[in-house]
Order: structure tokens, then C-alpha cells, then sequence
């Protein structure tokens, strides 16, 4: 045969590629089985207790949504809650319609700002406000385009709560519609809640959402609130919770009931857009949380390249197609765990596919995001 990389054959190449293919089904049987199935198989817990809340969600232009949303939470079945909503400067007629409803719910309170300083981007100036006029130690985050799934919720995501913890991590669904783009949507969601979640559980949370969060205000007081990334526009979520999260201060919580429900984007531009906010902050992520994210990704596009590059020549194709089975076969039995889990349905059968639409899609919005100017939070 004629000799190819510095000597060696195209079988001893394909040979070689054989073994990292084998290692790499190996290391994403690793991520799932050792990772990714920790929260589905782990048993929920309930606590007897039931401590004060400040559910804190703020708001600019949101009156049609605070309209349909805003009774969810303001009916949860809880025995101690208030609801603060910060309207953000909003020129709709969120004001008359907040003033209107605080006039009925003793429970709901509402901060009205006129003007905010112009060194604070983003959202992390309502949030601190709403935080700081809330008043019980522990604070439950949402937005107000979402709604809780059921009135359990409140209760449900309390349930994370021991004596150490500090932190409680939420999942933040999509509304269920017709379409790929809602099954993109939803999928990148779910993965995404695999990844932050299972993490979390394994001893290293990175991240939260915060249309679904917790944690207590003495937390967000000793770590100088959202000073040390101020000037990031997103980032009142995940690099808070990047900052402030260990192993031994964070707990997860997964199920039906403890869920919000957001209404999905419907264009892909739009879409990208959002993610294009969400992902503008990874690069400000502690460095082992950088190295274990950027792992699972090599795994997945080494997974696919060798994949296809093998059978494309098929060298040893039943080797090849065996641990490609085995691999598959463990995504699509976790991922119908944590759909079942969390209540998704009508993309299980896509999910591949799905995966490998977003493994391309998000670098490239990564990647692309310095060209693109970052506007305001709403």
C-alpha cells in the first residue's frame, strides 16, 4: 500500500482512527452514564418546612404577559409568599395595570422605576433593586413571559432547600407548538438543562436560568450582588451562579411540578438572537468549567467526524456500528428520561439530528457573536 503520514499505511491510519473513535464513544458513554443520568434517577426530596419567599421577577414592557402570568404565581399554594415586580421604566400600560392588581393581592409588591444609571447594562439593575426591595432571605427568580407549570411550584423548588444549601436550580421549559424550530428550541433547552443540571449534582454547578432560580438574598449580598460583571448585558443567571455556586452550597431540583413555562421565539432569527445573548457570557466562566464543557463538545464532533469517516471507508464496520448503536442507545434512553422527567414530548426520535443541528449552530453563533453589537435586555 502506498505509505501516508509520514509512513504509515491507510489501514494502520483507519486503525488508529478505529481507537480514538472507540475512546470517544467511551468518554461520551462517561458524560451520560456517570453525569447526565445522576438527576433522573435520583429520588425528589420533600421537606416539611415551608420558610418566607420573595418570588422577584422583573419587567419592561411586559403588560400583556404580566396580564396572562402574573396570577400563576400570585396563586401558588404556599403558605408565605410575596411576588415583587420591578417595572422597568416600562411605556406600555404595565404601571396602571401592576397598580390595579396590588390593589387585590396583599401579596404582590410593586417597585416603579423612573430612570436607572447608565453605568448598569442589562437587567442587573431591576434585579438588584427587586432584590433589595424584597423581603425574605429566600429569593425565587422568574421572568415575566413564563409562568409557573402548576401551583406546586414555589413549594417544590423550596423543597432543594437543607441547612447548607444556598442555591436551588431550576428547569426553564418552553411552551409545547408545532414546527421544527419549537423542537430545536425545546431541544437545545433540554440539553442544555442536562448539562447545567447534571453538573451541578456531580459537585460542579456552573450555571442556572433565570426565568427558574433561587437562591438566598444574604448570598447575593456577600458576593457584592452582580458587581463583578456589571457591565455584562446577560449574565444576571449563569455568572452569578458561575461566581457564588460550589458543591457544597448548590442542589437541583427536576420534575413536573417545579418547572416555568416560557413562550418560545418564533422565527430561527429571533431564536439565534437569544442565544446570541446566552452565549455571549461563557467566555467569562471559571476555566474548569471552560474545560469539562469544551470536553463534552470535542466528544460530540469527534463521536460524528469518526462516525462518518469510518463508515465511509467501512473498516471493521460491525466494531463501528456496535459502539455507534451502544452510544445512541444510551442518549435516546436518557434523553426519554429527562423528557418524561420534565414533561417534554414529540422530539425523541429527532434527537440526533437535533444534536447535530445545534453542535453546528451554537459555535457558530459563539464565534460570530464579537461581530455582533449586543443590544439592551428588552
Amino acid at each position: 500500500m502506498r505509505p501516508i503520514l509520514a509512513g504509515m499505511t491507510f489501514e494502520s491510519v483507519l486503525f488508529v482512527l478505529l481507537i480514538a473513535f472507540q475512546a470517544t464513544v467511551f468518554l461520551q458513554l462517561l458524560f451520560y452514564w456517570l453525569i447526565f443520568s445522576r438527576p433522573v434517577f435520583s429520588k425528589p426530596r420533600a421537606t416539611s418546612s415551608s420558610p418566607p419567599v420573595s418570588v422577584v421577577i422583573c419587567a419592561k414592557n411586559e403588560g400583556e404577559n404580566l396580564k396572562a402570568n402574573l396570577p400563576f404565581y400570585l396563586s401558588q399554594d404556599y403558605p408565605n409568599f410575596e411576588v415583587v415586580v420591578v417595572n422597568d421604566a416600562s411605556d406600555d400600560d404595565s404601571y396602571y395595570l401592576l397598580k390595579l392588581m396590588a390593589e387585590q393581592h396583599a401579596n404582590l409588591k410593586v417597585v416603579n422605576l423612573i430612570e436607572r444609571p447608565n453605568f448598569f447594562v442589562g437587567k442587573k439593575f431591576p434585579l438588584s433593586i427587586g432584590i433589595k426591595s424584597s423581603t425574605h432571605e429566600i429569593l425565587l427568580l422568574a421572568d415575566a413571559d413564563c409562568k409557573p407549570a402548576t401551583d406546586l411550584w414555589i413549594r417544590q423548588m423550596i423543597d432543594g432547600y437543607d441547612q447548607k444549601t444556598e442555591i436551588v436550580l431550576g428547569y426553564g421549559a418552553y411552551q409545547t407548538l408545532p414546527g421544527f424550530l419549537n423542537k430545536l428550541i425545546r431541544f437545545d433547552t433540554l440539553h442544555t438543562g442536562m448539562q447545567y443540571l447534571s453538573l451541578a449534582m456531580a459537585g460542579l454547578p456552573y450555571m442556572g436560568v433565570g426565568r427558574n432560580l433561587s437562591y438566598k438574598k444574604s448570598l447575593f449580598y456577600k458576593a457584592n450582588g452582580f458587581i463583578s460583571h456589571y457591565r455584562v448585558i446577560s449574565g444576571d443567571d449563569d455568572l452569578f451562579i458561575n461566581q457564588t455556586a460550589t458543591a457544597k452550597n448548590t442542589r437541583v431540583v427536576t420534575g413536573i411540578n417545579n418547572r416555568t413555562v416560557s413562550a418560545p421565539k418564533s422565527s430561527f432569527m429571533d431564536w439565534v438572537k437569544q442565544k446570541r445573548r446566552h452565549l455571549s457570557t461563557g467566555e467569562y466562566y471559571k476555566t474548569r468549567h471552560k474545560i469539562v464543557l469544551a470536553s463534552y463538545s470535542a466528544t460530540q464532533f469527534l463521536f460524528y467526524g469518526l462516525l462518518i469517516t469510518l463508515l465511509i471507508t467501512l473498516y471493521q464496520w460491525p466494531f463501528v456500528a456496535g459502539a455507534a448503536f451502544l452510544r445512541f442507545a444510551s442518549q435516546l434512553f436518557l434523553t426519554k428520561k429527562w423528557m418524561k422527567r420534565l414533561n417534554e414530548r414529540n422530539f425523541l426520535l429527532f434527537s440526533p439530528f437535533l444534536e447535530v443541528f445545534t453542535m453546528i449552530v451554537n459555535p457558530f453563533i459563539m464565534f460570530t457573536n464579537p461581530m455582533f453589537k449586543q443590544g439592551k435586555w428588552k
